[in-house]
């Protein structure tokens, strides 16, 4: 049932159909573009403080009860949106939506392994969290195929309610998932003991740290870098009507990379896993820079390499934390994710003013060399 568990959860968390179509819900309601980037300011900024109280609280509490509350929370945000469509309601929404990430981010992970532990099962915790990646990534290629059909019969109430339904659906299947950790299993310290312990265990330990900033600086890079494939698929020729395809040519190569999560666990550690990401980083560099449509070919395979590692580095987190704070820790891994992902955008941002999308997008993507260097000398 764990598994099973997981696996719904993952999916429906992503099956919101009022993603694809939440900007135009905006500008029908007459807010700038300038109001729409400071939404998603809000929704940023409200994720990141967010982000390591909520693990320490999911540590102090049930983290099932976190993973319930939190689709509830966008749910009524996305509600909110609809019924009530306003710069400030849209403001509530996101704030809304950011601490539903929060509270999951975290949680989700040290649920999932410490139920997998407990059952001498956490060497399938790679597998599992790689189908789950897949799964999430597949609800989102649902939810944005079913926006057009739905929004056509019904506009936006029909879009809106259906991903409410799909929150709380959500939310009903957290209730499903097995949970045998209490406020006693974790020393029965109270929330800032819990929050001190987490925090100086990721900053003592060497080898925490070390994970920590890994599962940051892999999942960020190409994270980020997936938001300007359109641009690069524009520069390179490709039409506007046919930039979806890329884009789902890149979401089928992160799927696989998920799907490979768990048969190559074992094989990729140390050096195996450092050379991953550099010939990652090159592919995807030769990819931007071939300045052809083929070169997305490339990139697809460096993606699908990347949420490998992403995952790897993921269950390699979770192997090294103990106590009770494996939530706040892995909470400070998904602030670092944050942080990192700003400073790609901030970085790409500067440099495609004056180099083409190609260049930039490669030089970005060969950053990777360095965290490939520092496994090669380990």
């Amino acid at each position: 049932m764990l598994v099973v568990s997981l696996y719904v959860y993952a999916f429906l968390s992503e099956f919101i159909l009022i993603y694809p179509v939440y900007a135009l819900l905006f500008t029908d309601t007459g807010v700038s573009v300038a109001e729409v980037s400071s939404l998603f300011v809000i929704w940023a900024v409200t994720g990141m403080v967010l982000e390591i109280p909520s693990g320490a609280w999911a540590d102090t509490v049930s983290r099932r009860l976190l993973l319930f509350l939190g689709p509830l929370l966008s749910g009524l945000g996305f509600a909110l949106w609809v019924m009530f469509p306003s710069y400030w309601v849209f403001a509530a929404g996101f704030v809304l939506w950011g601490a539903e990430g929060a509270l999951v981010s975290g949680a989700y992970e040290a649920l999932a392994y410490e139920e997998m532990e407990r059952r001498g099962r956490a060497g399938r915790y790679a597998a599992v969290m790689g189908r789950a990646t897949a799964l999430g990534l597949a609800g989102s290629a649902a939810a944005i195929g079913l926006a057009a059909p739905v929004f056509a019969v019904g506009g936006y109430p029909a879009v809106g309610a259906a991903s409410v339904l799909a929150c709380v659906l959500c939310a009903a299947t957290a209730l499903t998932l097995p949970e045998h950790r209490t406020p006693a299993a974790a020393g029965g310290q109270g929330y800032l003991a819990t929050l001190r312990e987490g925090l100086a265990l990721a900053r003592a330990d060497r080898k925490v740290l070390r994970a920590v900033l890994l599962v940051a600086f892999v999942t960020a890079i190409w994270g980020a870098l997936e938001e300007y494939v359109p641009f690069l698929g524009e520069e390179s020729g490709v039409a506007k009507a046919a930039i979806p395809l890329l884009i789902l040519l890149v979401w089928v190569g992160a799927t696989a990379g998920g799907l490979l999560a768990g048969p190559a666990e074992r094989r990729l550690r140390g050096r195996a896993y450092g050379a991953l990401l550099g010939l990652a980083a090159l592919a995807m560099a030769a990819g931007a820079l071939s300045g052809h449509p083929a070169g997305f070919v490339a990139i697809a395979v460096a993606v699908g390499a990347f949420q490998l590692a992403q995952v790897l580095a993921d269950v390699r987190l979770q192997e090294r934390i103990s106590g009770p704070a494996r939530a706040t820790v892995t909470s400070v891994a998904g602030l670092g994710t944050n942080v990192v992902t700003l400073g790609v955008y901030a970085v790409y941002g500067t440099a495609s003013s004056s180099l083409s999308h190609g260049t930039t997008f490669a030089l970005v993507a060969l950053t990777y060399l360095i965290i490939a260097l520092g496994f090669s000398i380990a």
